[in-house]
C-alpha cells in the first residue's frame, strides 16, 4: 500500500515496515511569515530581522518559535545576540521571560518598515 499520506510493504524478503511523513513538515514549506526589509534582513539576518519585527509586543522565546516555525534553542541563540546589541531587553513575568525591543530596536523597526526595504 502507498499514498502520499504514507506507506506499507510486507513483501518478502524485505523487512516489514510503514512510512509515513513526519509531524511538522508542512510548516517547511510554510511561506505565510513575511519577509523581512530588505535593508534590515541584510543588516541583521532574516531571522534576526524577523525577530525584532515580531516583539512588537513583548513574547517569550516559546510564544516566538511557535509563531516563526523555529526551534526555540535557535530563537534563544538569536535573541541573545539582539540582547548584546542592545536591540532587545527582557523581564521577568512569573515562570516566563519575555523580550522586548529597546527604544533602539523601535527605531531600528521602524525605519525598516517605514522604508520598507
Amino acid at each position: 500500500m502507498s499514498d502520499p499520506r504514507g506507506a506499507c510493504h510486507h513483501e518478502e524478503p524485505w523487512p516489514k515496515t510503514v512510512i509515513y511523513p513526519a509531524r511538522g513538515t508542512a510548516a517547511l514549506l510554510d511561506t505565510s511569515s513575511e519577509a523581512p526589509p530588505e535593508a534590515l534582513a541584510g543588516l541583521l539576518g532574516r531571522t534576526r530581522a524577523l525577530l525584532l519585527l515580531e516583539l512588537a509586543a513583548p513574547a517569550s522565546t516559546t510564544q516566538l518559535a511557535r509563531s516563526l516555525g523555529l526551534a526555540p534553542g535557535a530563537v534563544g541563540d538569536h535573541l541573545t545576540v539582539l540582547r548584546r546589541a542592545d536591540l532587545l531587553d527582557r523581564a521577568r513575568t512569573g515562570r516566563s521571560v519575555l523580550y522586548r525591543r529597546t527604544p533602539l530596536g523601535d527605531a531600528l523597526a521602524a525605519g525598516a518598515l517605514q522604508h520598507g526595504r
